[in-house]
C-alpha cells in the first residue's frame, strides 16, 4: 500500500533470455523453443547484417546516396517485425532494414530508396507499411493517426513505431503518445535506444533513468528489453501487440542497443566518440549471440551457417544489379507523390521541368 506522502509508484521491468555470450538465462517462451523459429530469426538477422554490408558499399562507389546503417541493432526490427502480423502496419525510422526485409520488402526496393528513385517508398508485398522516415520523431504523429483509423474501423491490427533514442526527446514522439493514451490506440512505440542521436550521447539528451519511463507521463506501460536479444524483442513486442489488439491500450518499449557504425555514411563517429568505448558493445552484437545459442544447443552447425551466407549473399547481389540496371525515372515525378491534385504553384513547376526536358531531347536529336 503506498504510503499518504506517496501519489504513485511505477516499475520499469526488464526482459532478457540469452546474455551476450549466447547462453540462455532462463526458460523460453513457448514460441522460441521450436529451433525452426529461432532458425528463421538467425536468417532475419543475417539477411539484415548482408544488405547493409552492401548498402554501405554502394554508397562508398558513389551508387547509392547517403544511408544509415543498422549493424548491431539489427535484432531490435527484426524481433518486432517477427511479432507482427501481415496485416498490422510499421512506421519505421531509417535504420529497420531487417524489419522491413521481414515484412516482405524487397532489396530492390530498399535499394531504390535509398538510391534517390520514389518507387522504394511503396513495398508491392507490404502495402500498408510505411516507408522510412528520416525527419527525427515526426512519424510517431502518423503511427497514431494510423492507428485511430485502425480504432474506428474496429479492425483487429495495430502498429508499430520505431524510433531512436533522440526521438524522445522531440515534442512530435510525446504529443504522439500523449494522444495513443487518452484514445488507448492499438499502437506500440518501440525505442531503438543505440545510446547516440548522432553525436549526442544518451547521458546528455535526457536526465531520465530510462527512457521507457517517459510512458509514465501518458498513463501507458512502459519497459524495457535487451535490443540485442532477437528473442526478448520478439516476445514482448508480441505481448503488447496482444495488449493493443484487445483494446488495452499502447505502450513504449524501450530495447537498449548499440550503434556501432557511424550515424550515416556522411558521418564519421570517431570525430566524437573513441575506439575504446565502441569495441566492447561488439561482444553484446546480436547474430554472435544467437548463433552461438544455437551452436551449443546442437541447432546449428558449420555447413548450416556456410549455406545460408551463400544464399543470402547471392540474393543480395542479385538485387543491387537488379537496382542498378534499373532505369531511372524522369526527373518530373518528384511532384508526382505528394499531393492528389497539385497545387497551381507546382503544376507550374512540373511543366516546367518537362518542358526543359522536352527542349533537350529535341537539342540532342538534331
Amino acid at each position: 500500500m503506498n504510503s499518504p506522502n506517496i501519489a504513485a509508484t511505477f516499475e520499469i521491468d526488464f526482459t532478457r533470455y540469452l546474455d551476450p555470450a549466447g547462453k540462455l538465462l532462463k526458460e523460453l517462451p513457448a514460441e522460441a523453443k521450436d529451433p525452426a523459429t529461432l532458425k528463421s530469426l538467425y536468417r532475419g538477422l543475417v539477411r539484415a547484417r548482408a544488405f547493409d554490408t552492401k548498402a554501405v558499399a554502394l554508397q562508398r562507389t558513389g551508387r547509392l546516396g547517403t544511408y544509415g546503417s543498422s549493424i548491431g541493432q539489427e535484432a531490435v526490427a527484426v524481433g518486432a517485425a517477427s511479432a507482427m502480423l501481415a496485416d498490422d502496419v510499421l512506421v519505421p525510422s531509417f535504420r529497420e532494414h531487417g524489419g522491413q526485409l521481414w515484412r516482405g520488402a524487397t532489396p530492390v526496393e530498399l535499394f531504390l530508396y535509398w538510391g534517390g528513385d520514389e518507387r522504394g517508398n511503396s513495398f508491392a508485398k507490404a502495402p500498408h507499411d510505411f516507408p522510412n522516415c528520416v525527419p527525427v520523431g515526426s512519424h510517431a504523429l502518423h503511427a497514431a493517426g494510423v492507428a485511430l483509423a485502425i480504432k474506428l474501423r474496429k479492425e483487429p491490427r495495430a502498429v508499430v513505431c520505431i524510433f531512436g533514442d533522440g526521438a524522445t526527446s522531440k515534442g512530435d514522439v510525446y504529443e504522439a503518445m500523449n494522444l495513443a493514451g487518452v484514445w488507448k490506440l492499438p499502437v506500440v512505440f518501440l525505442v531503438s535506444n543505440n545510446q547516440w542521436a548522432i553525436s549526442v550521447p544518451r547521458s546528455a539528451q535526457s536526465a531520465a533513468q530510462t527512457l521507457a519511463q517517459k510512458a509514465i507521463a501518458v498513463g501507458i506501460p512502459g519497459e524495457q528489453v535487451d535490443g540485442n536479444d532477437v528473442i526478448a524483442v520478439r516476445t514482448v513486442v508480441g505481448v503488447a501487440l496482444q495488449r493493443v489488439r484487445k483494446d488495452q491500450g499502447p505502450c513504449v518499449i524501450e530495447a537498449i542497443t548499440y550503434r556501432l557504425g557511424d550515424h550515416t555514411t556522411s558521418d564519421d563517429a570517431s570525430r566524437y566518440r573513441k575506439d575504446t568505448e565502441v569495441t566492447p558493445h561488439w561482444q553484446e552484437e546480436p547474430i554472435k549471440r544467437l548463433q552461438q545459442y544455437l551452436t551449443t544447443a546442437g541447432s546449428w552447425t558449420k555447413a548450416d551457417e556456410d549455406k545460408l551466407l551463400k544464399e543470402i549473399n547471392e540474393e543480395i547481389e542479385a538485387a543491387a544489379a537488379a537496382f542498378l540496371a534499373t532505369a531511372p525515372q524522369e526527373p518530373s515525378v518528384m511532384f508526382d507523390y505528394t499531393y492528389a491534385q497539385l497545387p497551381a504553384d507546382l503544376a507550374a513547376q512540373k511543366q516546367a521541368v518537362l518542358s526543359s526536358l522536352s527542349a533537350n531531347l529535341s537539342q540532342a536529336a538534331e
